[in-house]
């Protein structure tokens, strides 16, 4: 009787944490809250960039025109193609690192971003956008800023979340390598407790969206100092 009482505890007691390690195997498999919130965040960079563009085309005269000029007679100086090119080439390599092939390094990001940084510069310095209007300003402007807000989303969010996370599923699995070995005492409410969901994962949300007010921010102030 005795023993069938142990036996019943022990398997109260390592329910949870199975069901809870399955549970981050599970999650293992697929992508983390915080990695799909940064790949959301590289598609809107794209689609956002991409819409600043096409805005700039009708602008300066009509799309079917100002494409013509600015593709097919491409002048570095003067176009804003190889910017939307950009935006491309950071969307397709991020998502290919931090999406299909599930990096947890920063080295991918390192080389978008210097790539990027580089571009804009030399484009901004040697090129005469300056003088073509707002879109001058805007479309480096918020490239450089949406290249480096995906640095440090991924250098300090992303990656340190799931460290942590993986820190916290190897105690786990080590508590449950071990508890077979201890006897097995009498169950407690505490021994059912769930902790509360992380605050990265909670807050991941509020943090997108503060970046994108302050984005809208950016596209307004320089509007208006344009328009002086």
């Amino acid at each position: 009787m005795d023993s069938q009482c142990s036996s019943s505890v022990g398997n109260i007691n390592s329910t949870p944490i199975s069901a809870r390690i399955e549970s981050y195997e599970g999650e293992k498999k697929c992508i983390s809250d915080v990695r799909r919130t940064f790949c959301l965040f590289v598609t809107f960079d794209l689609l956002f960039v991409t819409l600043l563009w096409i805005i700039e085309l009708n602008v300066n005269g009509g799309i079917q025109e100002q494409l013509r000029k600015e593709v097919l007679e491409y002048d570095y100086h003067q176009s804003f193609f190889d910017i939307f090119l950009l935006a491309v080439f950071r969307f397709a390599a991020l998502i290919l690192a931090y999406a299909v092939c599930k990096l947890r390094h920063w080295w991918a990001i390192a080389i978008t971003t210097t790539i990027t940084t580089g571009f804009l510069i030399v484009k901004v310095v040697v090129s005469k956008l300056l003088s073509q209007g707002a879109f001058g300003y805007l479309l480096p402007i918020l490239s450089f800023i949406l290249a480096w807000i995906e640095t440090w989303l991924l250098d300090f969010k992303v990656l340190p979340q799931e460290a942590g996370d993986e820190i916290r599923y190897l105690s786990v699995q080590n508590a449950l390598d071990r508890e077979p070995l201890l006897y097995p005492g009498p169950v407690s409410e505490g021994q059912f407790y769930s902790p509360p969901e992380s605050m990265a994962a909670v807050s991941s949300p509020l943090w997108a969206t503060k970046i994108f007010l302050t984005l809208l921010q950016y596209v307004s102030l320089l509007c208006f100092l344009h328009s002086f």
